[in-house]
Order: C-alpha cells, then sequence, then structure tokens
C-alpha cells in the first residue's frame, strides 16, 4: 500500500496567481522542517538537507537562530501559483514579528506537534489571528515520531480552537515497504477514493463519520442553499463543488481545515514525499484566500482627510507597506515590502509616511524616496532580482534610507497612510550602557537604527535617573537587542540595576537657616535666608512662597532665593531624588550692600532648605502602579498571591467576556520596585497564557525597613563614588 493516497483535484485558481501564508506556531512545533518539506515537494528545495530557500533574515550567527527570532520569507511555486511563506518566530518575545506577518499575510496555517500539542502560546496566537480576522488552517506534525497521536490533538485542537475544526486528512496506518519511512497512509475526505481506501483497512466507519462532519461544515458556511437538501437526499456531492464552497469557508474565517503531516523532523532536513506536504500545496492553491479577498488596511491621507477605496490591482495607486526592516552588514537597510494595489519598481520615486508611534520612539514622518533595487525570495537561490512586484505580492528593497517598520509607500502625486497595525507594549525595562568612549560615541545612532526596524521596542532617556533604559518584550528580546548592537553596529553595551524614580518628602513641619558667607579679598558672597517647610497632601506638587517683611531679602534677591530652593527641591536632600508636596516659606534673612549677590542667596536658598528638611525627617516615596492581569481562570489563585508577595494590592477580579470566556481580569495596586521583572514571571505563573498592562498610579511611603535599607545602600555608593 502506498504511503499516502494522494487525490488529484481539478485546478482551480483565483483571479490572483500570489498565496501569503503566514506559518504561526510555538518554537520546536515544526514549522521550519514543514517549510523546507513544501520547498522540496514543490521541486525548490534540496532533499535530505537543508534548502536553499531565500530567507529575508537579519543576519545573526547560525540559520536556526534566525529562523527562531525573525519573520523570515520563502517562495515556492505550485500548480502555476506562487506562494509565499512568511514563517514567524515561535516565542513570545517576538510577537511583533508575528503581527507583521499577518498584516503581509492572507491566511494563517498553524503548526501544531503531535507530540505536544496546543500550549498556551499558541492559544494567545490563535486569538492574534482571529482578531485580525485571519483565515486558518491546522497542520498536526511530527506523526513519524514516537508517542505522536494524531486523533488526540485534534480533539485538543477543536477542544481549543472551538467550531469549525475539522479534518480534510485523516492518516491510517499504513503497511509500508521496508525501510520506506512511512508509518501512516493519507485518506482524502472529500474524495471517493479516500472512502475505498479506508475500506481497504476496515476503518470505513471512522472515516465515514469524519467525511461528513467535514461535509456539514463546509455546507454550513456555502452560499448554495441547495446543498444542504442534496445532502439530505443522499445524493452525492461533487468534489469540485465542495472545493469551491471549501475556499468560502476557509475565506470567512470561521471553518478551519485540519490536515496531517510527517518526514524529516529526525534528518534535521527537507524529505522529499513528506507525509502531507503535496496536500499542504493543494490546500494553498484550492482553498486558502487570493490577495485579491484580503481586505486591505484601512487608508486615509497623510493630513488626516479621506481618501478613494483602494482594490487590489496591478493597474491601481501605489499603495504598499513596509512589514520588516533589518540592516545587512554589506547591502544596507533591507525592506520587506507587501504591495497591496498597484505596482512597484526599481529606481521608482516613492513617498514614505508613517504616523501614529511617536510615544514609541516613532515620530510622525513625510519624506519622498526612491525604491532601491528590487529582490524576491526564491526556493532555489537567497534572493532573484525582481524588475516589478505587483498587488498581492512581497519583495525586499534595498537602499530605501527613511523607511521603518509600519511604513507606507505610495505615489508622490497622491501619497496616502495605512492605519498602523496595533502592537504589543513592552514591560520589560533594561537599563544598559556603553562599555567604552568610542562604543558610547556611536550608541544613539545604532539605537535609531534599532528602533526603525522593531516597533516592539520603546527608548526611553529617563530624566530622573540618567538612565538609557530598553522596554522589550522578555529576557530573549532583550539578549537579541544586545546582540544586535554588538554584531550588527559594533557598538557594545552592557547591562545595569535599573533605578526606579523615587521621591523624598518631610514628615512634618520644621525651620530652617542656610547662611552663605564667604570673605577672600575684594568683593565676598553673603547671604542669609530662613525658611519655613510644611508637607502637603499626596500630589499636591510644591510651592515657594515669599513671606518677607521690612526688606529683610532684597527684593531683586528673592528670585534667587526661589532659583535656589527649586534647585535643591529637584537634587533631594537624603538619597537624591526630589522632594515633592512640600510648601517652602521665605520668612526671613540678612543681605550686605556690597557681598550679597545672585549666587550668594541661591547657596543661602539651597542651605535653608536642606536645613529645615533634615529637622523635619524625610519619608521616602516609590511610584505605585495599576496594574491589569488577564489570565486564564485555572491561574488566578496564583497570579492573587504572588501580586500580594509583591507588596501588592488585588482590588478586583472579575471574568471577561467578549471572546475571551474562561479568562479573568486581575486588578491590582503595587509598587513599581516589585513588577520589574513581571514580563517574565507572568509567563511562567500562567504557563505563557498571561498577559498585563500597567500605568502610573500615584507615589507612597516605602515601609520603613526597606527605606532605610535603600538610604544605607545609596550612601555606600556615594561615597565608593568619591
Amino acid at each position: 500500500m502506498p504511503s499516502t493516497t494522494h487525490h488529484t483535484r481539478p485546478d482551480h485558481h483565483h483571479g490572483s496567481d500570489v498565496r501569503n501564508i503566514v506559518l504561526v506556531g510555538h518554537t520546536g512545533a515544526g514549522k521550519t522542517t514543514l517549510a523546507e518539506n513544501l520547498l522540496a515537494a514543490s521541486g525548490n528545495g534540496e532533499s535530505h538537507g537543508r534548502s536553499t530557500g531565500a530567507r529575508y533574515t537579519d543576519h545573526d550567527d547560525t540559520e536556526h537562530r534566525q529562523r527562531t527570532i525573525n519573520l523570515t520569507v520563502l517562495s515556492t511555486t505550485h500548480r502555476g501559483l506562487r506562494i509565499n511563506l512568511l514563517d514567524t518566530p515561535g516565542l513570545a518575545d517576538f510577537i511583533g514579528d508575528l503581527r507583521a506577518g499577518l498584516r503581509g499575510g492572507d491566511a494563517a496555517l498553524f503548526v501544531v506537534s503531535a507530540l505536544d500539542g496546543v500550549d498556551g502560546f499558541t492559544r494567545l496566537l490563535w486569538d492574534e489571528c482571529a482578531a485580525a480576522g485571519t483565515p486558518r488552517a491546522i497542520v498536526i506534525t511530527k506523526l513519524d515520531r514516537p508517542r505522536a497521536d494524531f486523533a488526540a490533538t485534534l480533539a485538543t485542537c477543536q477542544k481549543v480552537f472551538g467550531a469549525g475544526v475539522l479534518p480534510l486528512y485523516v492518516p491510517l496506518p499504513g503497511n509500508p515497504e521496508p525501510d520506506s519511512g512511512a508509518a501512516y497512509q493519507l485518506v482524502d475526505l472529500l474524495s471517493d477514493s479516500g472512502a475505498d481506501s479506508a475500506d481497504e483497512d476496515g476503518a470505513n466507519g471512522s472515516v465515514g463519520a469524519a467525511r461528513n462532519a467535514l461535509i456539514e461544515g463546509i455546507i454550513a458556511e456555502s452560499e448554495d442553499e441547495s446543498l444542504l437538501d442534496r445532502y439530505l437526499a443522499g445524493d452525492t456531492l461533487e468534489t469540485k463543488l465542495l472545493l469551491d464552497d471549501l475556499e468560502t469557508a476557509v475565506a470567512r474565517g470561521r471553518f478551519y481545515p485540519v490536515l496531517p503531516a510527517a518526514g524529516g523532523s529526525g534528518t534535521g532536513g527537507a524529505i522529499d514525499g513528506a507525509l502531507g506536504t503535496a496536500e499542504l500545496l493543494d490546500l494553498f492553491t484550492h482553498a486558502f484566500p487570493s490577495p485579491e479577498e484580503h481586505l486591505l488596511p484601512a487608508t486615509s491621507r497623510p493630513d488626516g482627510s479621506s481618501c478613494p477605496p483602494l482594490s487590489t490591482n496591478p493597474d491601481g495607486p501605489l499603495a504598499a507597506e513596509v512589514i520588516k526592516t533589518t540592516t545587512d552588514p554589506y547591502v544596507g537597510r533591507m525592506s520587506l515590502i507587501r504591495v497591496f494595489s498597484g505596482t512597484l519598481r526599481p529606481d521608482m520615486a516613492v513617498h514614505v509616511c508613517g504616523h501614529g508611534r511617536a510615544e514609541r520612539g516613532h515620530p510622525d514622518h513625510d519624506e519622498d524616496g526612491k525604491v532601491g533595487a528590487m529582490s524576491r525570495p526564491d526556493g532555489r537561490s537567497r534572493q532573484q532580482p525582481a524588475e516589478v512586484c505587483r498587488a498581492g505580492d512581497i519583495c525586499v528593497v534595498s537602499k530605501l534610507a527613511t523607511a521603518e517598520t509600519g511604513d507606507t509607500l505610495s505615489s508622490p502625486d497622491s501619497p496616502i497612510l495605512f492605519e498602523a497595525w496595533s502592537m504589543p507594549q513592552p514591560q520589560l525595562p533594561m537599563a544598559i550602557q556603553a562599555r567604552t568612549k568610542s562604543a558610547e560615541d556611536k550608541l544613539s545612532t545604532a539605537l535609531t537604527r534599532l528602533i526603525a526596524e522593531d516597533p516592539s521596542l520603546t527608548l526611553e532617556h529617563s530624566g530622573e535617573t540618567g538612565q538609557l533604559v530598553l522596554w522589550c518584550m522578555g529576557e530573549a528580546h532583550s539578549d537579541v537587542v544586545i546582540e544586535r548592537l554588538r554584531d550588527r553596529h559594533g557598538v557594545d553595551v552592557e547591562k545595569v540595576p535599573l533605578r526606579v524614580p523615587l521621591r523624598e518628602t518631610l514628615r512634618g513641619p520644621a525651620r530652617g537657616a542656610g547662611r552663605h558667607v564667604k570673605q577672600s579679598g575684594g568683593h565676598g558672597q553673603y547671604a542669609i535666608c530662613h525658611v519655613e517647610v510644611e508637607p502637603l497632601p499626596t500630589g499636591s506638587g510644591r510651592e515657594f512662597v515669599d513671606e518677607v517683611v521690612g526688606g529683610a531679602v532684597p527684593r531683586q534677591f528673592i528670585p534667587s532665593v526661589e532659583k535656589g530652593v527649586w534647585r535643591q527641591l529637584d537634587l533631594g536632600v537624603a538619597a537624591g531624588h526630589p522632594l515633592v508636596d512640600l510648601r517652602v516659606r521665605l520668612v526671613d534673612g540678612k543681605a550686605h550692600s556690597v557681598d550679597s549677590s545672585d549666587v550668594a542667596f541661591q547657596a543661602a536658598g539651597a542651605l535653608a532648605l536642606r536645613d529645615a528638611a533634615r529637622t523635619a525627617g524625610i519619608i521616602l516615596l516609590e511610584p505605585v502602579l495599576s496594574v491589569r492581569v488577564l489570565t486564564p481562570d485555572e491561574h488566578v489563585g496564583p497570579v492573587t498571591s504572588d501580586l500580594a508577595a509583591r507588596r501588592g494590592r488585588v482590588i478586583g477580579i472579575e471574568p471577561v467576556g467578549g471572546g475571551d470566556e474562561g479568562r479573568t481580569v486581575v486588578r491590582a495596586e503595587v509598587p513599581e520596585t516589585e513588577m520589574l521583572r513581571y514580563a517574565v514571571d507572568i509567563r511562567s505563573l500562567t504557563q505563557g497564557t498571561g498577559s498585563f498592562s500597567r500605568s502610573q498610579l500615584r507615589y507612597e511611603p516605602v515601609p520603613e525597613h526597606l527605606a532605610t535599607e535603600h538610604l544605607a545602600t545609596e550612601h555606600l555608593a556615594a561615597r565608593a563614588n568619591g
């Protein structure tokens, strides 16, 4: 018996000759092996070895690492169609690349291991695709491994992903020839030959039930209301008719065909004839939507005014988007472009426009540019030069110097702007500093380029702590940032402990004096100030009040005293943190007709404040965050216990509906110092299924024992620094 029963279906092409398919799944599910097998099955790869398929990747140390952390594009052809496979990273840290892939693709293929099933991250990826309205299919891989269980994995997918998950093929135990490596035959549930094959194996009952469920699922999405009557009457439904409706069902995003796959997982490369690859290629051809069926992103003019609707028309106005940017050490900046309308050509003048991400370090910009050399991914070489890239297709453009990930390309005569796709908010802060003076000189330029490439990365220059802080998606993301700075930009940086911006305030009212009197020949310096301080309610800010009577401090020096007080408020008095929520009243002082000056009264004002603050006593304040955690119900207990251990106060627990059934929102108030690594810890607590957001709430006193410990550390550091 052959290893597969492959029914050759009639050609059924869409109007477009391109399919853009996003490969989605957790690291280790077999996406890369599957992609290599698909290239080999279509004749665009090398069997029993690493495929030479072109990759739009960053130039990291190893190809495996590239494929783990970067959006990668491989291309092949099948039945006259160009198939672009957008292989997305399988780590939560790089979900930004997943969203870029979804923007560039028209459908998603979920890769699920028959050994490991569906993990929490894969469930989150499914939700991402559902939110984007992306049509989906599922391939269950690694069926050639011991303990692989297709039926159990299918049942898990149906339970986790919901209605509409139905197999298009089922694997039955085969009777392979010696050393053939095949353990299964595939039964095509839409073909009569599939039922005949099942009869030979005595499995017709189970196959028949699966076939009926599949046909009923397709009919439920059909626009032909007569199909149900024919089916119930026992009529035979033509395969081509079912294929037409299968495409409709998949394109609507409510029907998710499942296919089995195996082969290559144990060899490290692709194997000719690997189980399921030919069937997958046919599924792409017959059932996956073309670019013409993809709703285009919302469009406007850069000034916000409306513009005529676009369609996927090669002769229409140019509308393209940069879905990924990277820097090649030899070529320079390279941009992966999805063309939605019109046609892109080398040396073409374009308008480059990017809006909506200014808060993430990507300021709004409108600039004219020029397309450099163009290439397209190809299954046999790294890149093939391209003379044209038409609507619906993907290409790589070099030397588009001003383009950033997410930018829109259009005609300079009629510029447009696509609505920016949503990007995850990075929640893991990482403070860095250059190791050497030469690295410090290059750091700013390198970070600018890195931010342009990666919208999921945010740069913050902390004015209070003086630190350079990169907000990352997780530890793997932060490690990659460090590596890219070093290897691609020649900037060696190191992580340093992150300092949370604390505050100081007064324990009570007090009075203080500042005396700045110096005589050193010629004009001296003379200024004396007396101030009274009092704490104000939290959040009241800071006040300076002039209550001097009788001209004890001449009017021209009152602003000088105020300037010195404000400077000392910013510097703090106990541990270098700003003083807040207090009122400073200047009540008395003395001046000299010759030696008093602006500088002298600034110094006296600062000294008076410091004296009063020491008398009043200092309370250290820390920022408190409002935290919202979204977690599956089964992890609510561990999440709330962990928040309490972080000195947090849980203020609300409520179930969530609207597509998030089975999940709960936990709201809490937590000190920021306890949340620095929460982006990492929440994944561990919830097995990768939890997420959170936070916002600044207020400042609260640090517990006495922690405040004492912090002040002691600050004093030791100050002494060490001289």
